[in-house]
């Protein structure tokens, strides 16, 4: 191959470079675009989903419809019944003797959800001990709906004020947790999500603390859970919301203390 012809090869290979070029870095850039699309998508037709299942049972009551409604336990057992939201419903129960853990967690579930059904999904079992872990899908809501926001937290105080009066009335000792912290935001949840959601939480804990006393015990999980910043640590945290299973054996460390506790 001579000089000219190798010359020609090279400008030839250089001038489709060039056309390619601002194609490549058009896909460079869709990419992300295209992938983030996606995931809104998901995300999206998950929430619908979710608001059309509420939409037919709003209270969660089919849950546990072919749940056994009577207390499980042996004449020398402890029920102790985890209640709230998913946050509740993923706990896994600790190994520990002369007590029977049942849950009855129902994701998604506001603490107004939850407060109307403690008649159909707590009574009947006559737990001796009920662990209540609620409030953040009230508290997520206030970044939409921010001129609601004084009203969003006295509503969860309130229910939570209410479910706590209730376990009282049946004669349950109520384990009250303090709202779990969350973990660093997301992309794909910073548009929908606002500092306030935390403010509110610090706030609601706060009256959570204030419920203490008598047969109402506070677990302050926030401070199990959250790092020097108020945020869920990493290891404790598997996504936004949720725990990792690391993060349930810390909390299960500190409830076997309380449970013994009472024996």
């Amino acid at each position: 191959m001579d000089g000219s012809t190798r010359s020609h090869r090279i400008r030839q290979t250089v001038k489709s470079v060039r056309h390619l070029l601002p194609v490549m870095i058009l896909l460079v850039l869709l990419l992300p675009s295209l992938a983030l699309n996606g995931l809104f998508f998901s995300r999206g037709r998950q929430y619908y989903l979710q608001l059309s299942e509420v939409r037919l049972d709003p209270l969660g009551l089919d849950v546990y419809a072919d749940a056994a409604q009577q207390s499980p336990a042996g004449p020398t057992q402890r029920v102790v019944l985890f209640f709230g939201d998913s946050r509740a419903r993923s706990w896994p129960a600790p190994d520990l003797d002369r007590y029977t853990f049942v849950n009855r967690g129902i994701g998604n579930q506001t603490s107004a959800q939850v407060a109307q059904r403690f008649k159909d999904h707590v009574e009947p079992l006559h737990p001796q001990v009920i662990v209540v872990q609620v409030g953040i899908n009230d508290l997520k809501a206030i970044p939409l709906f921010p001129e609601r926001k004084e009203t969003i937290v006295a509503n969860c105080q309130e229910k939570i004020g209410q479910i706590v009066a209730d376990s009282t009335r049946i004669g349950a000792i109520t384990v009250l947790t303090t709202i779990f912290p969350v973990a660093k935001v997301p992309v794909e949840r910073r548009l929908f999500w606002s500092d306030d959601v935390a403010l509110a939480v610090d706030e609601v804990n706060a009256y959570i603390r204030s419920l203490e006393g008598g047969d109402v015990i506070v677990f302050d999980a926030f401070s199990v859970l959250a790092d020097e910043r108020g945020v869920a640590r990493p290891e404790f945290s598997s996504d936004l919301l949720h725990l990792s299973g690391a993060g349930y054996a810390a909390l299960n460390d500190e409830l076997v203390g309380i449970l013994t506790a009472l024996d």
